[in-house]
């Protein structure tokens, strides 16, 4: 995986050695990771989000924003945010040993577009071995991503 990730400062991480040193200091942490996608004028904005929660001690996070030529199929949009997603966590729990959320920013009610995507993606996390949290669950990690992509 070739992502940058970096604090909310813009200092690049290293993903592995962030999360180990978090683990290291607080070893229940909860990790979600996140994308949400904005489209802009010329372009679609991704932003994945790789969230440590402390309990009730607050959340704390890291990024990976790009930038690419816009996207207007609806579905194509979407159903990349939640694939840029499990690729992170693959990667992720590939290198480290540690239990994974996927935050999905899909709602499960009817009227909207993306309630036609959560059979199919939350089936591949599930099968995958993820615990999945979609509208109006606990949504940590895409919180933070929607505030990045606007």
């Amino acid at each position: 995986m070739n992502r940058v990730f970096r604090t909310v400062q813009g200092e690049s991480v290293d993903v592995v050695s962030h999360t180990l040193d978090v683990l290291k200091e607080c070893p229940y942490v909860e990790i979600h990771i996140g994308t949400d996608s904005q489209n802009h004028r010329r372009s679609t904005v991704y932003v994945t989000v790789i969230a440590y929660r402390y309990g009730n001690r607050g959340v704390h996070y890291i990024l990976h924003k790009q930038k690419m030529k816009k996207i207007r199929d609806k579905w194509t949009r979407l159903w990349n945010e939640a694939d840029y997603s499990l690729e992170v966590a693959e990667w992720l729990t590939k290198k480290v040993k540690v239990q994974v959320e996927i935050d999905l920013d899909y709602n499960s009610q009817e009227k909207y577009f993306s309630s036609k995507l959560v059979p199919p993606v939350v089936g591949w996390a599930m099968s995958l071995g993820y615990k999945t949290n979609i509208k109006p669950d606990n949504q940590i990690a895409t919180k933070a991503a929607d505030h990045h992509c606007r």
